[in-house]
């Protein structure tokens, strides 16, 4: 699917068929839509049970692993987990709303859903979001490398973390680099990405892992652990708020799961409501496993990323790091891929060039938009401390395509109805106003205090 639709929406010139070579963000992985071509051509369409892999799959990610310390800044288990069950609601509610929309709008991706019912004006705001969400999660992603290779070293090393850092060939500047340099770029430069076939189910198995690592430490801690007990309750009001960007960057999967939507046997509602229900409740159980044992195991003293709260020599904790870094490292190419396509598509449709201009120069565009993407997201995840500080800001964001893009497609969806404008169109429209309006809130909010901490510390 293309991103521009009507490429004279910004100058009134130039082809129609301008940046049709520009694909849309669909999912944090491309495996995801090979999956869903394979599984339409082969049986009609995907089965109830394939969207639901489909869609924990886009949800599950490195988001995990800022769990326990979300749960530490929300008071405790009980704050961390009320916390979640009150934003599953509406989380829930976005991905309904998504699907009656896609229906009703006949697109079958987010930007396209969000571009036909609201608007040019809110569609290249939405574009531009998904934009910048990619770019700060490639930067959370170099962040993670940086943290867990700094401790596989140490484990294979067999020394302390002191030790190893005192090394330059071993310090975390240093590996974020070389790892970057010699496997993200070479991996980010090409035009497809469809030779990592498997980043999907290795991101998936890794996530899972992680759960049940953390769950078994808890249950059987090691000797070396010493947990320190937790707040209780909220320092104040707005502490519970600062945990919202990590659930909500944990939980978004709304911009993959619009195709998802379309491509399943029976598109209905009905049904895709079971499918977005089952999925959320697993995705659940899985962060609040991860969320409630990690903080239990290491209460007020746990580590924005809390893999780093575990000693080196732990080989089960080991194989966790490892598996992250995998699922990283074929990640960021992906994410790169679907901010890069969006970039694209808004300077073509910005440019309205010919469909033979954009072919002929889209390997230099490419090139460049890659090594200037690659040198930007590097440089800051050299000096950014941990992946706190970045999903304290793109979460925020996360929570625009959760609570607030769906909730004007609802507004402006109903609002174009003429006809049968009963109690559940009013309750439809109001439901609108109140994720617009809390969407608003938690973004404003949990941004304005992440800069606000930045700032001060």
């Amino acid at each position: 699917m293309a991103i521009n639709t009507d490429v004279e929406d910004w100058a009134g010139i130039g082809s129609i068929n301008a940046g049709e070579r520009a694909w849309l963000q669909r999912s944090p992985s491309m495996d995801t839509e090979q999956h869903l071509e394979t599984e339409t051509r082969g049986t009609g369409g995907v089965s109830c049970l394939g969207a639901v892999f489909i869609v924990v799959n886009a949800a599950l990610g490195a988001g995990l692993l800022n769990f326990p310390a979300a749960f530490n800044m929300a008071g405790g288990v009980t704050a961390g987990v009320m916390l979640q069950m009150f934003m599953l609601i509406f989380i829930i509610s976005g991905l309904v709303i998504l699907g009656y929309c896609s229906q009703v709008s006949n697109e079958s991706t987010y930007q396209e859903v969000v571009r036909a019912t609201c608007g040019k004006v809110t569609g290249i705001l939405c574009e531009i979001s998904i934009a910048v969400y990619t770019f700060g999660t490639c930067i959370a992603f170099l962040i993670v490398i940086g943290d867990q290779l700094d401790r596989l070293i140490a484990a294979v090393a067999h020394e302390s973390e002191s030790t190893v850092s005192s090394h330059w060939y071993m310090d975390r500047k240093f590996t974020i680099v070389v790892t970057a340099v010699l496997v993200i770029l070479p991996l980010s430069i090409p035009k497809e990405i469809s030779f990592q076939k498997y980043a999907s189910a290795l991101s998936v198995m890794g996530t899972w892992y992680v759960t049940i690592v953390v769950i078994i430490k808890y249950f059987m801690p090691d000797k070396e652990l010493t947990p320190s007990l937790g707040a209780t309750s909220s320092s104040s009001w707005t502490a519970v708020f600062n945990a919202m960007p990590t659930i909500c960057f944990g939980f978004q999967c709304h911009v993959s799961c619009v195709p998802v939507f379309n491509s399943m046997s029976k598109k209905a509602i009905k049904p895709w409501g079971v499918v977005v229900t089952l999925s959320m409740l697993i995705c659940l159980f899985v962060y609040t496993g991860t969320g409630v044992c990690g903080f239990l195991t290491f209460g007020s003293n746990v580590s924005q990323d809390v893999l780093m709260s575990y000693p080196s020599n732990d080989i089960a904790v080991a194989f966790a790091r490892a598996f992250i870094v995998l699922c990283v490292i074929t990640s960021y190419p992906i994410l790169h891929f679907c901010g890069r396509a969006v970039i694209e598509g808004l300077w073509l449709r910005f440019q309205g060039e010919q469909v033979e201009v954009c072919v002929r120069r889209e390997r230099r565009r490419r090139i460049l938009q890659t090594l200037v993407w690659f040198v930007i997201t590097l440089v800051l995840a050299l000096f950014i401390p941990d992946i706190g500080h970045v999903i304290s800001l793109i979460g925020g964001l996360a929570a625009c395509f959760i609570f607030v893009f769906p909730g004007l497609c609802l507004m402006q969806a109903k609002l174009s109805e003429t006809d049968n404008r009963y109690a559940s169109w009013h309750g439809l429209v109001v439901l609108g106003v109140i994720m617009v309006t809390v969407g608003a809130f938690i973004f404003g909010l949990t941004t304005t205090n992440s800069i606000y901490q930045d700032v001060v510390s």
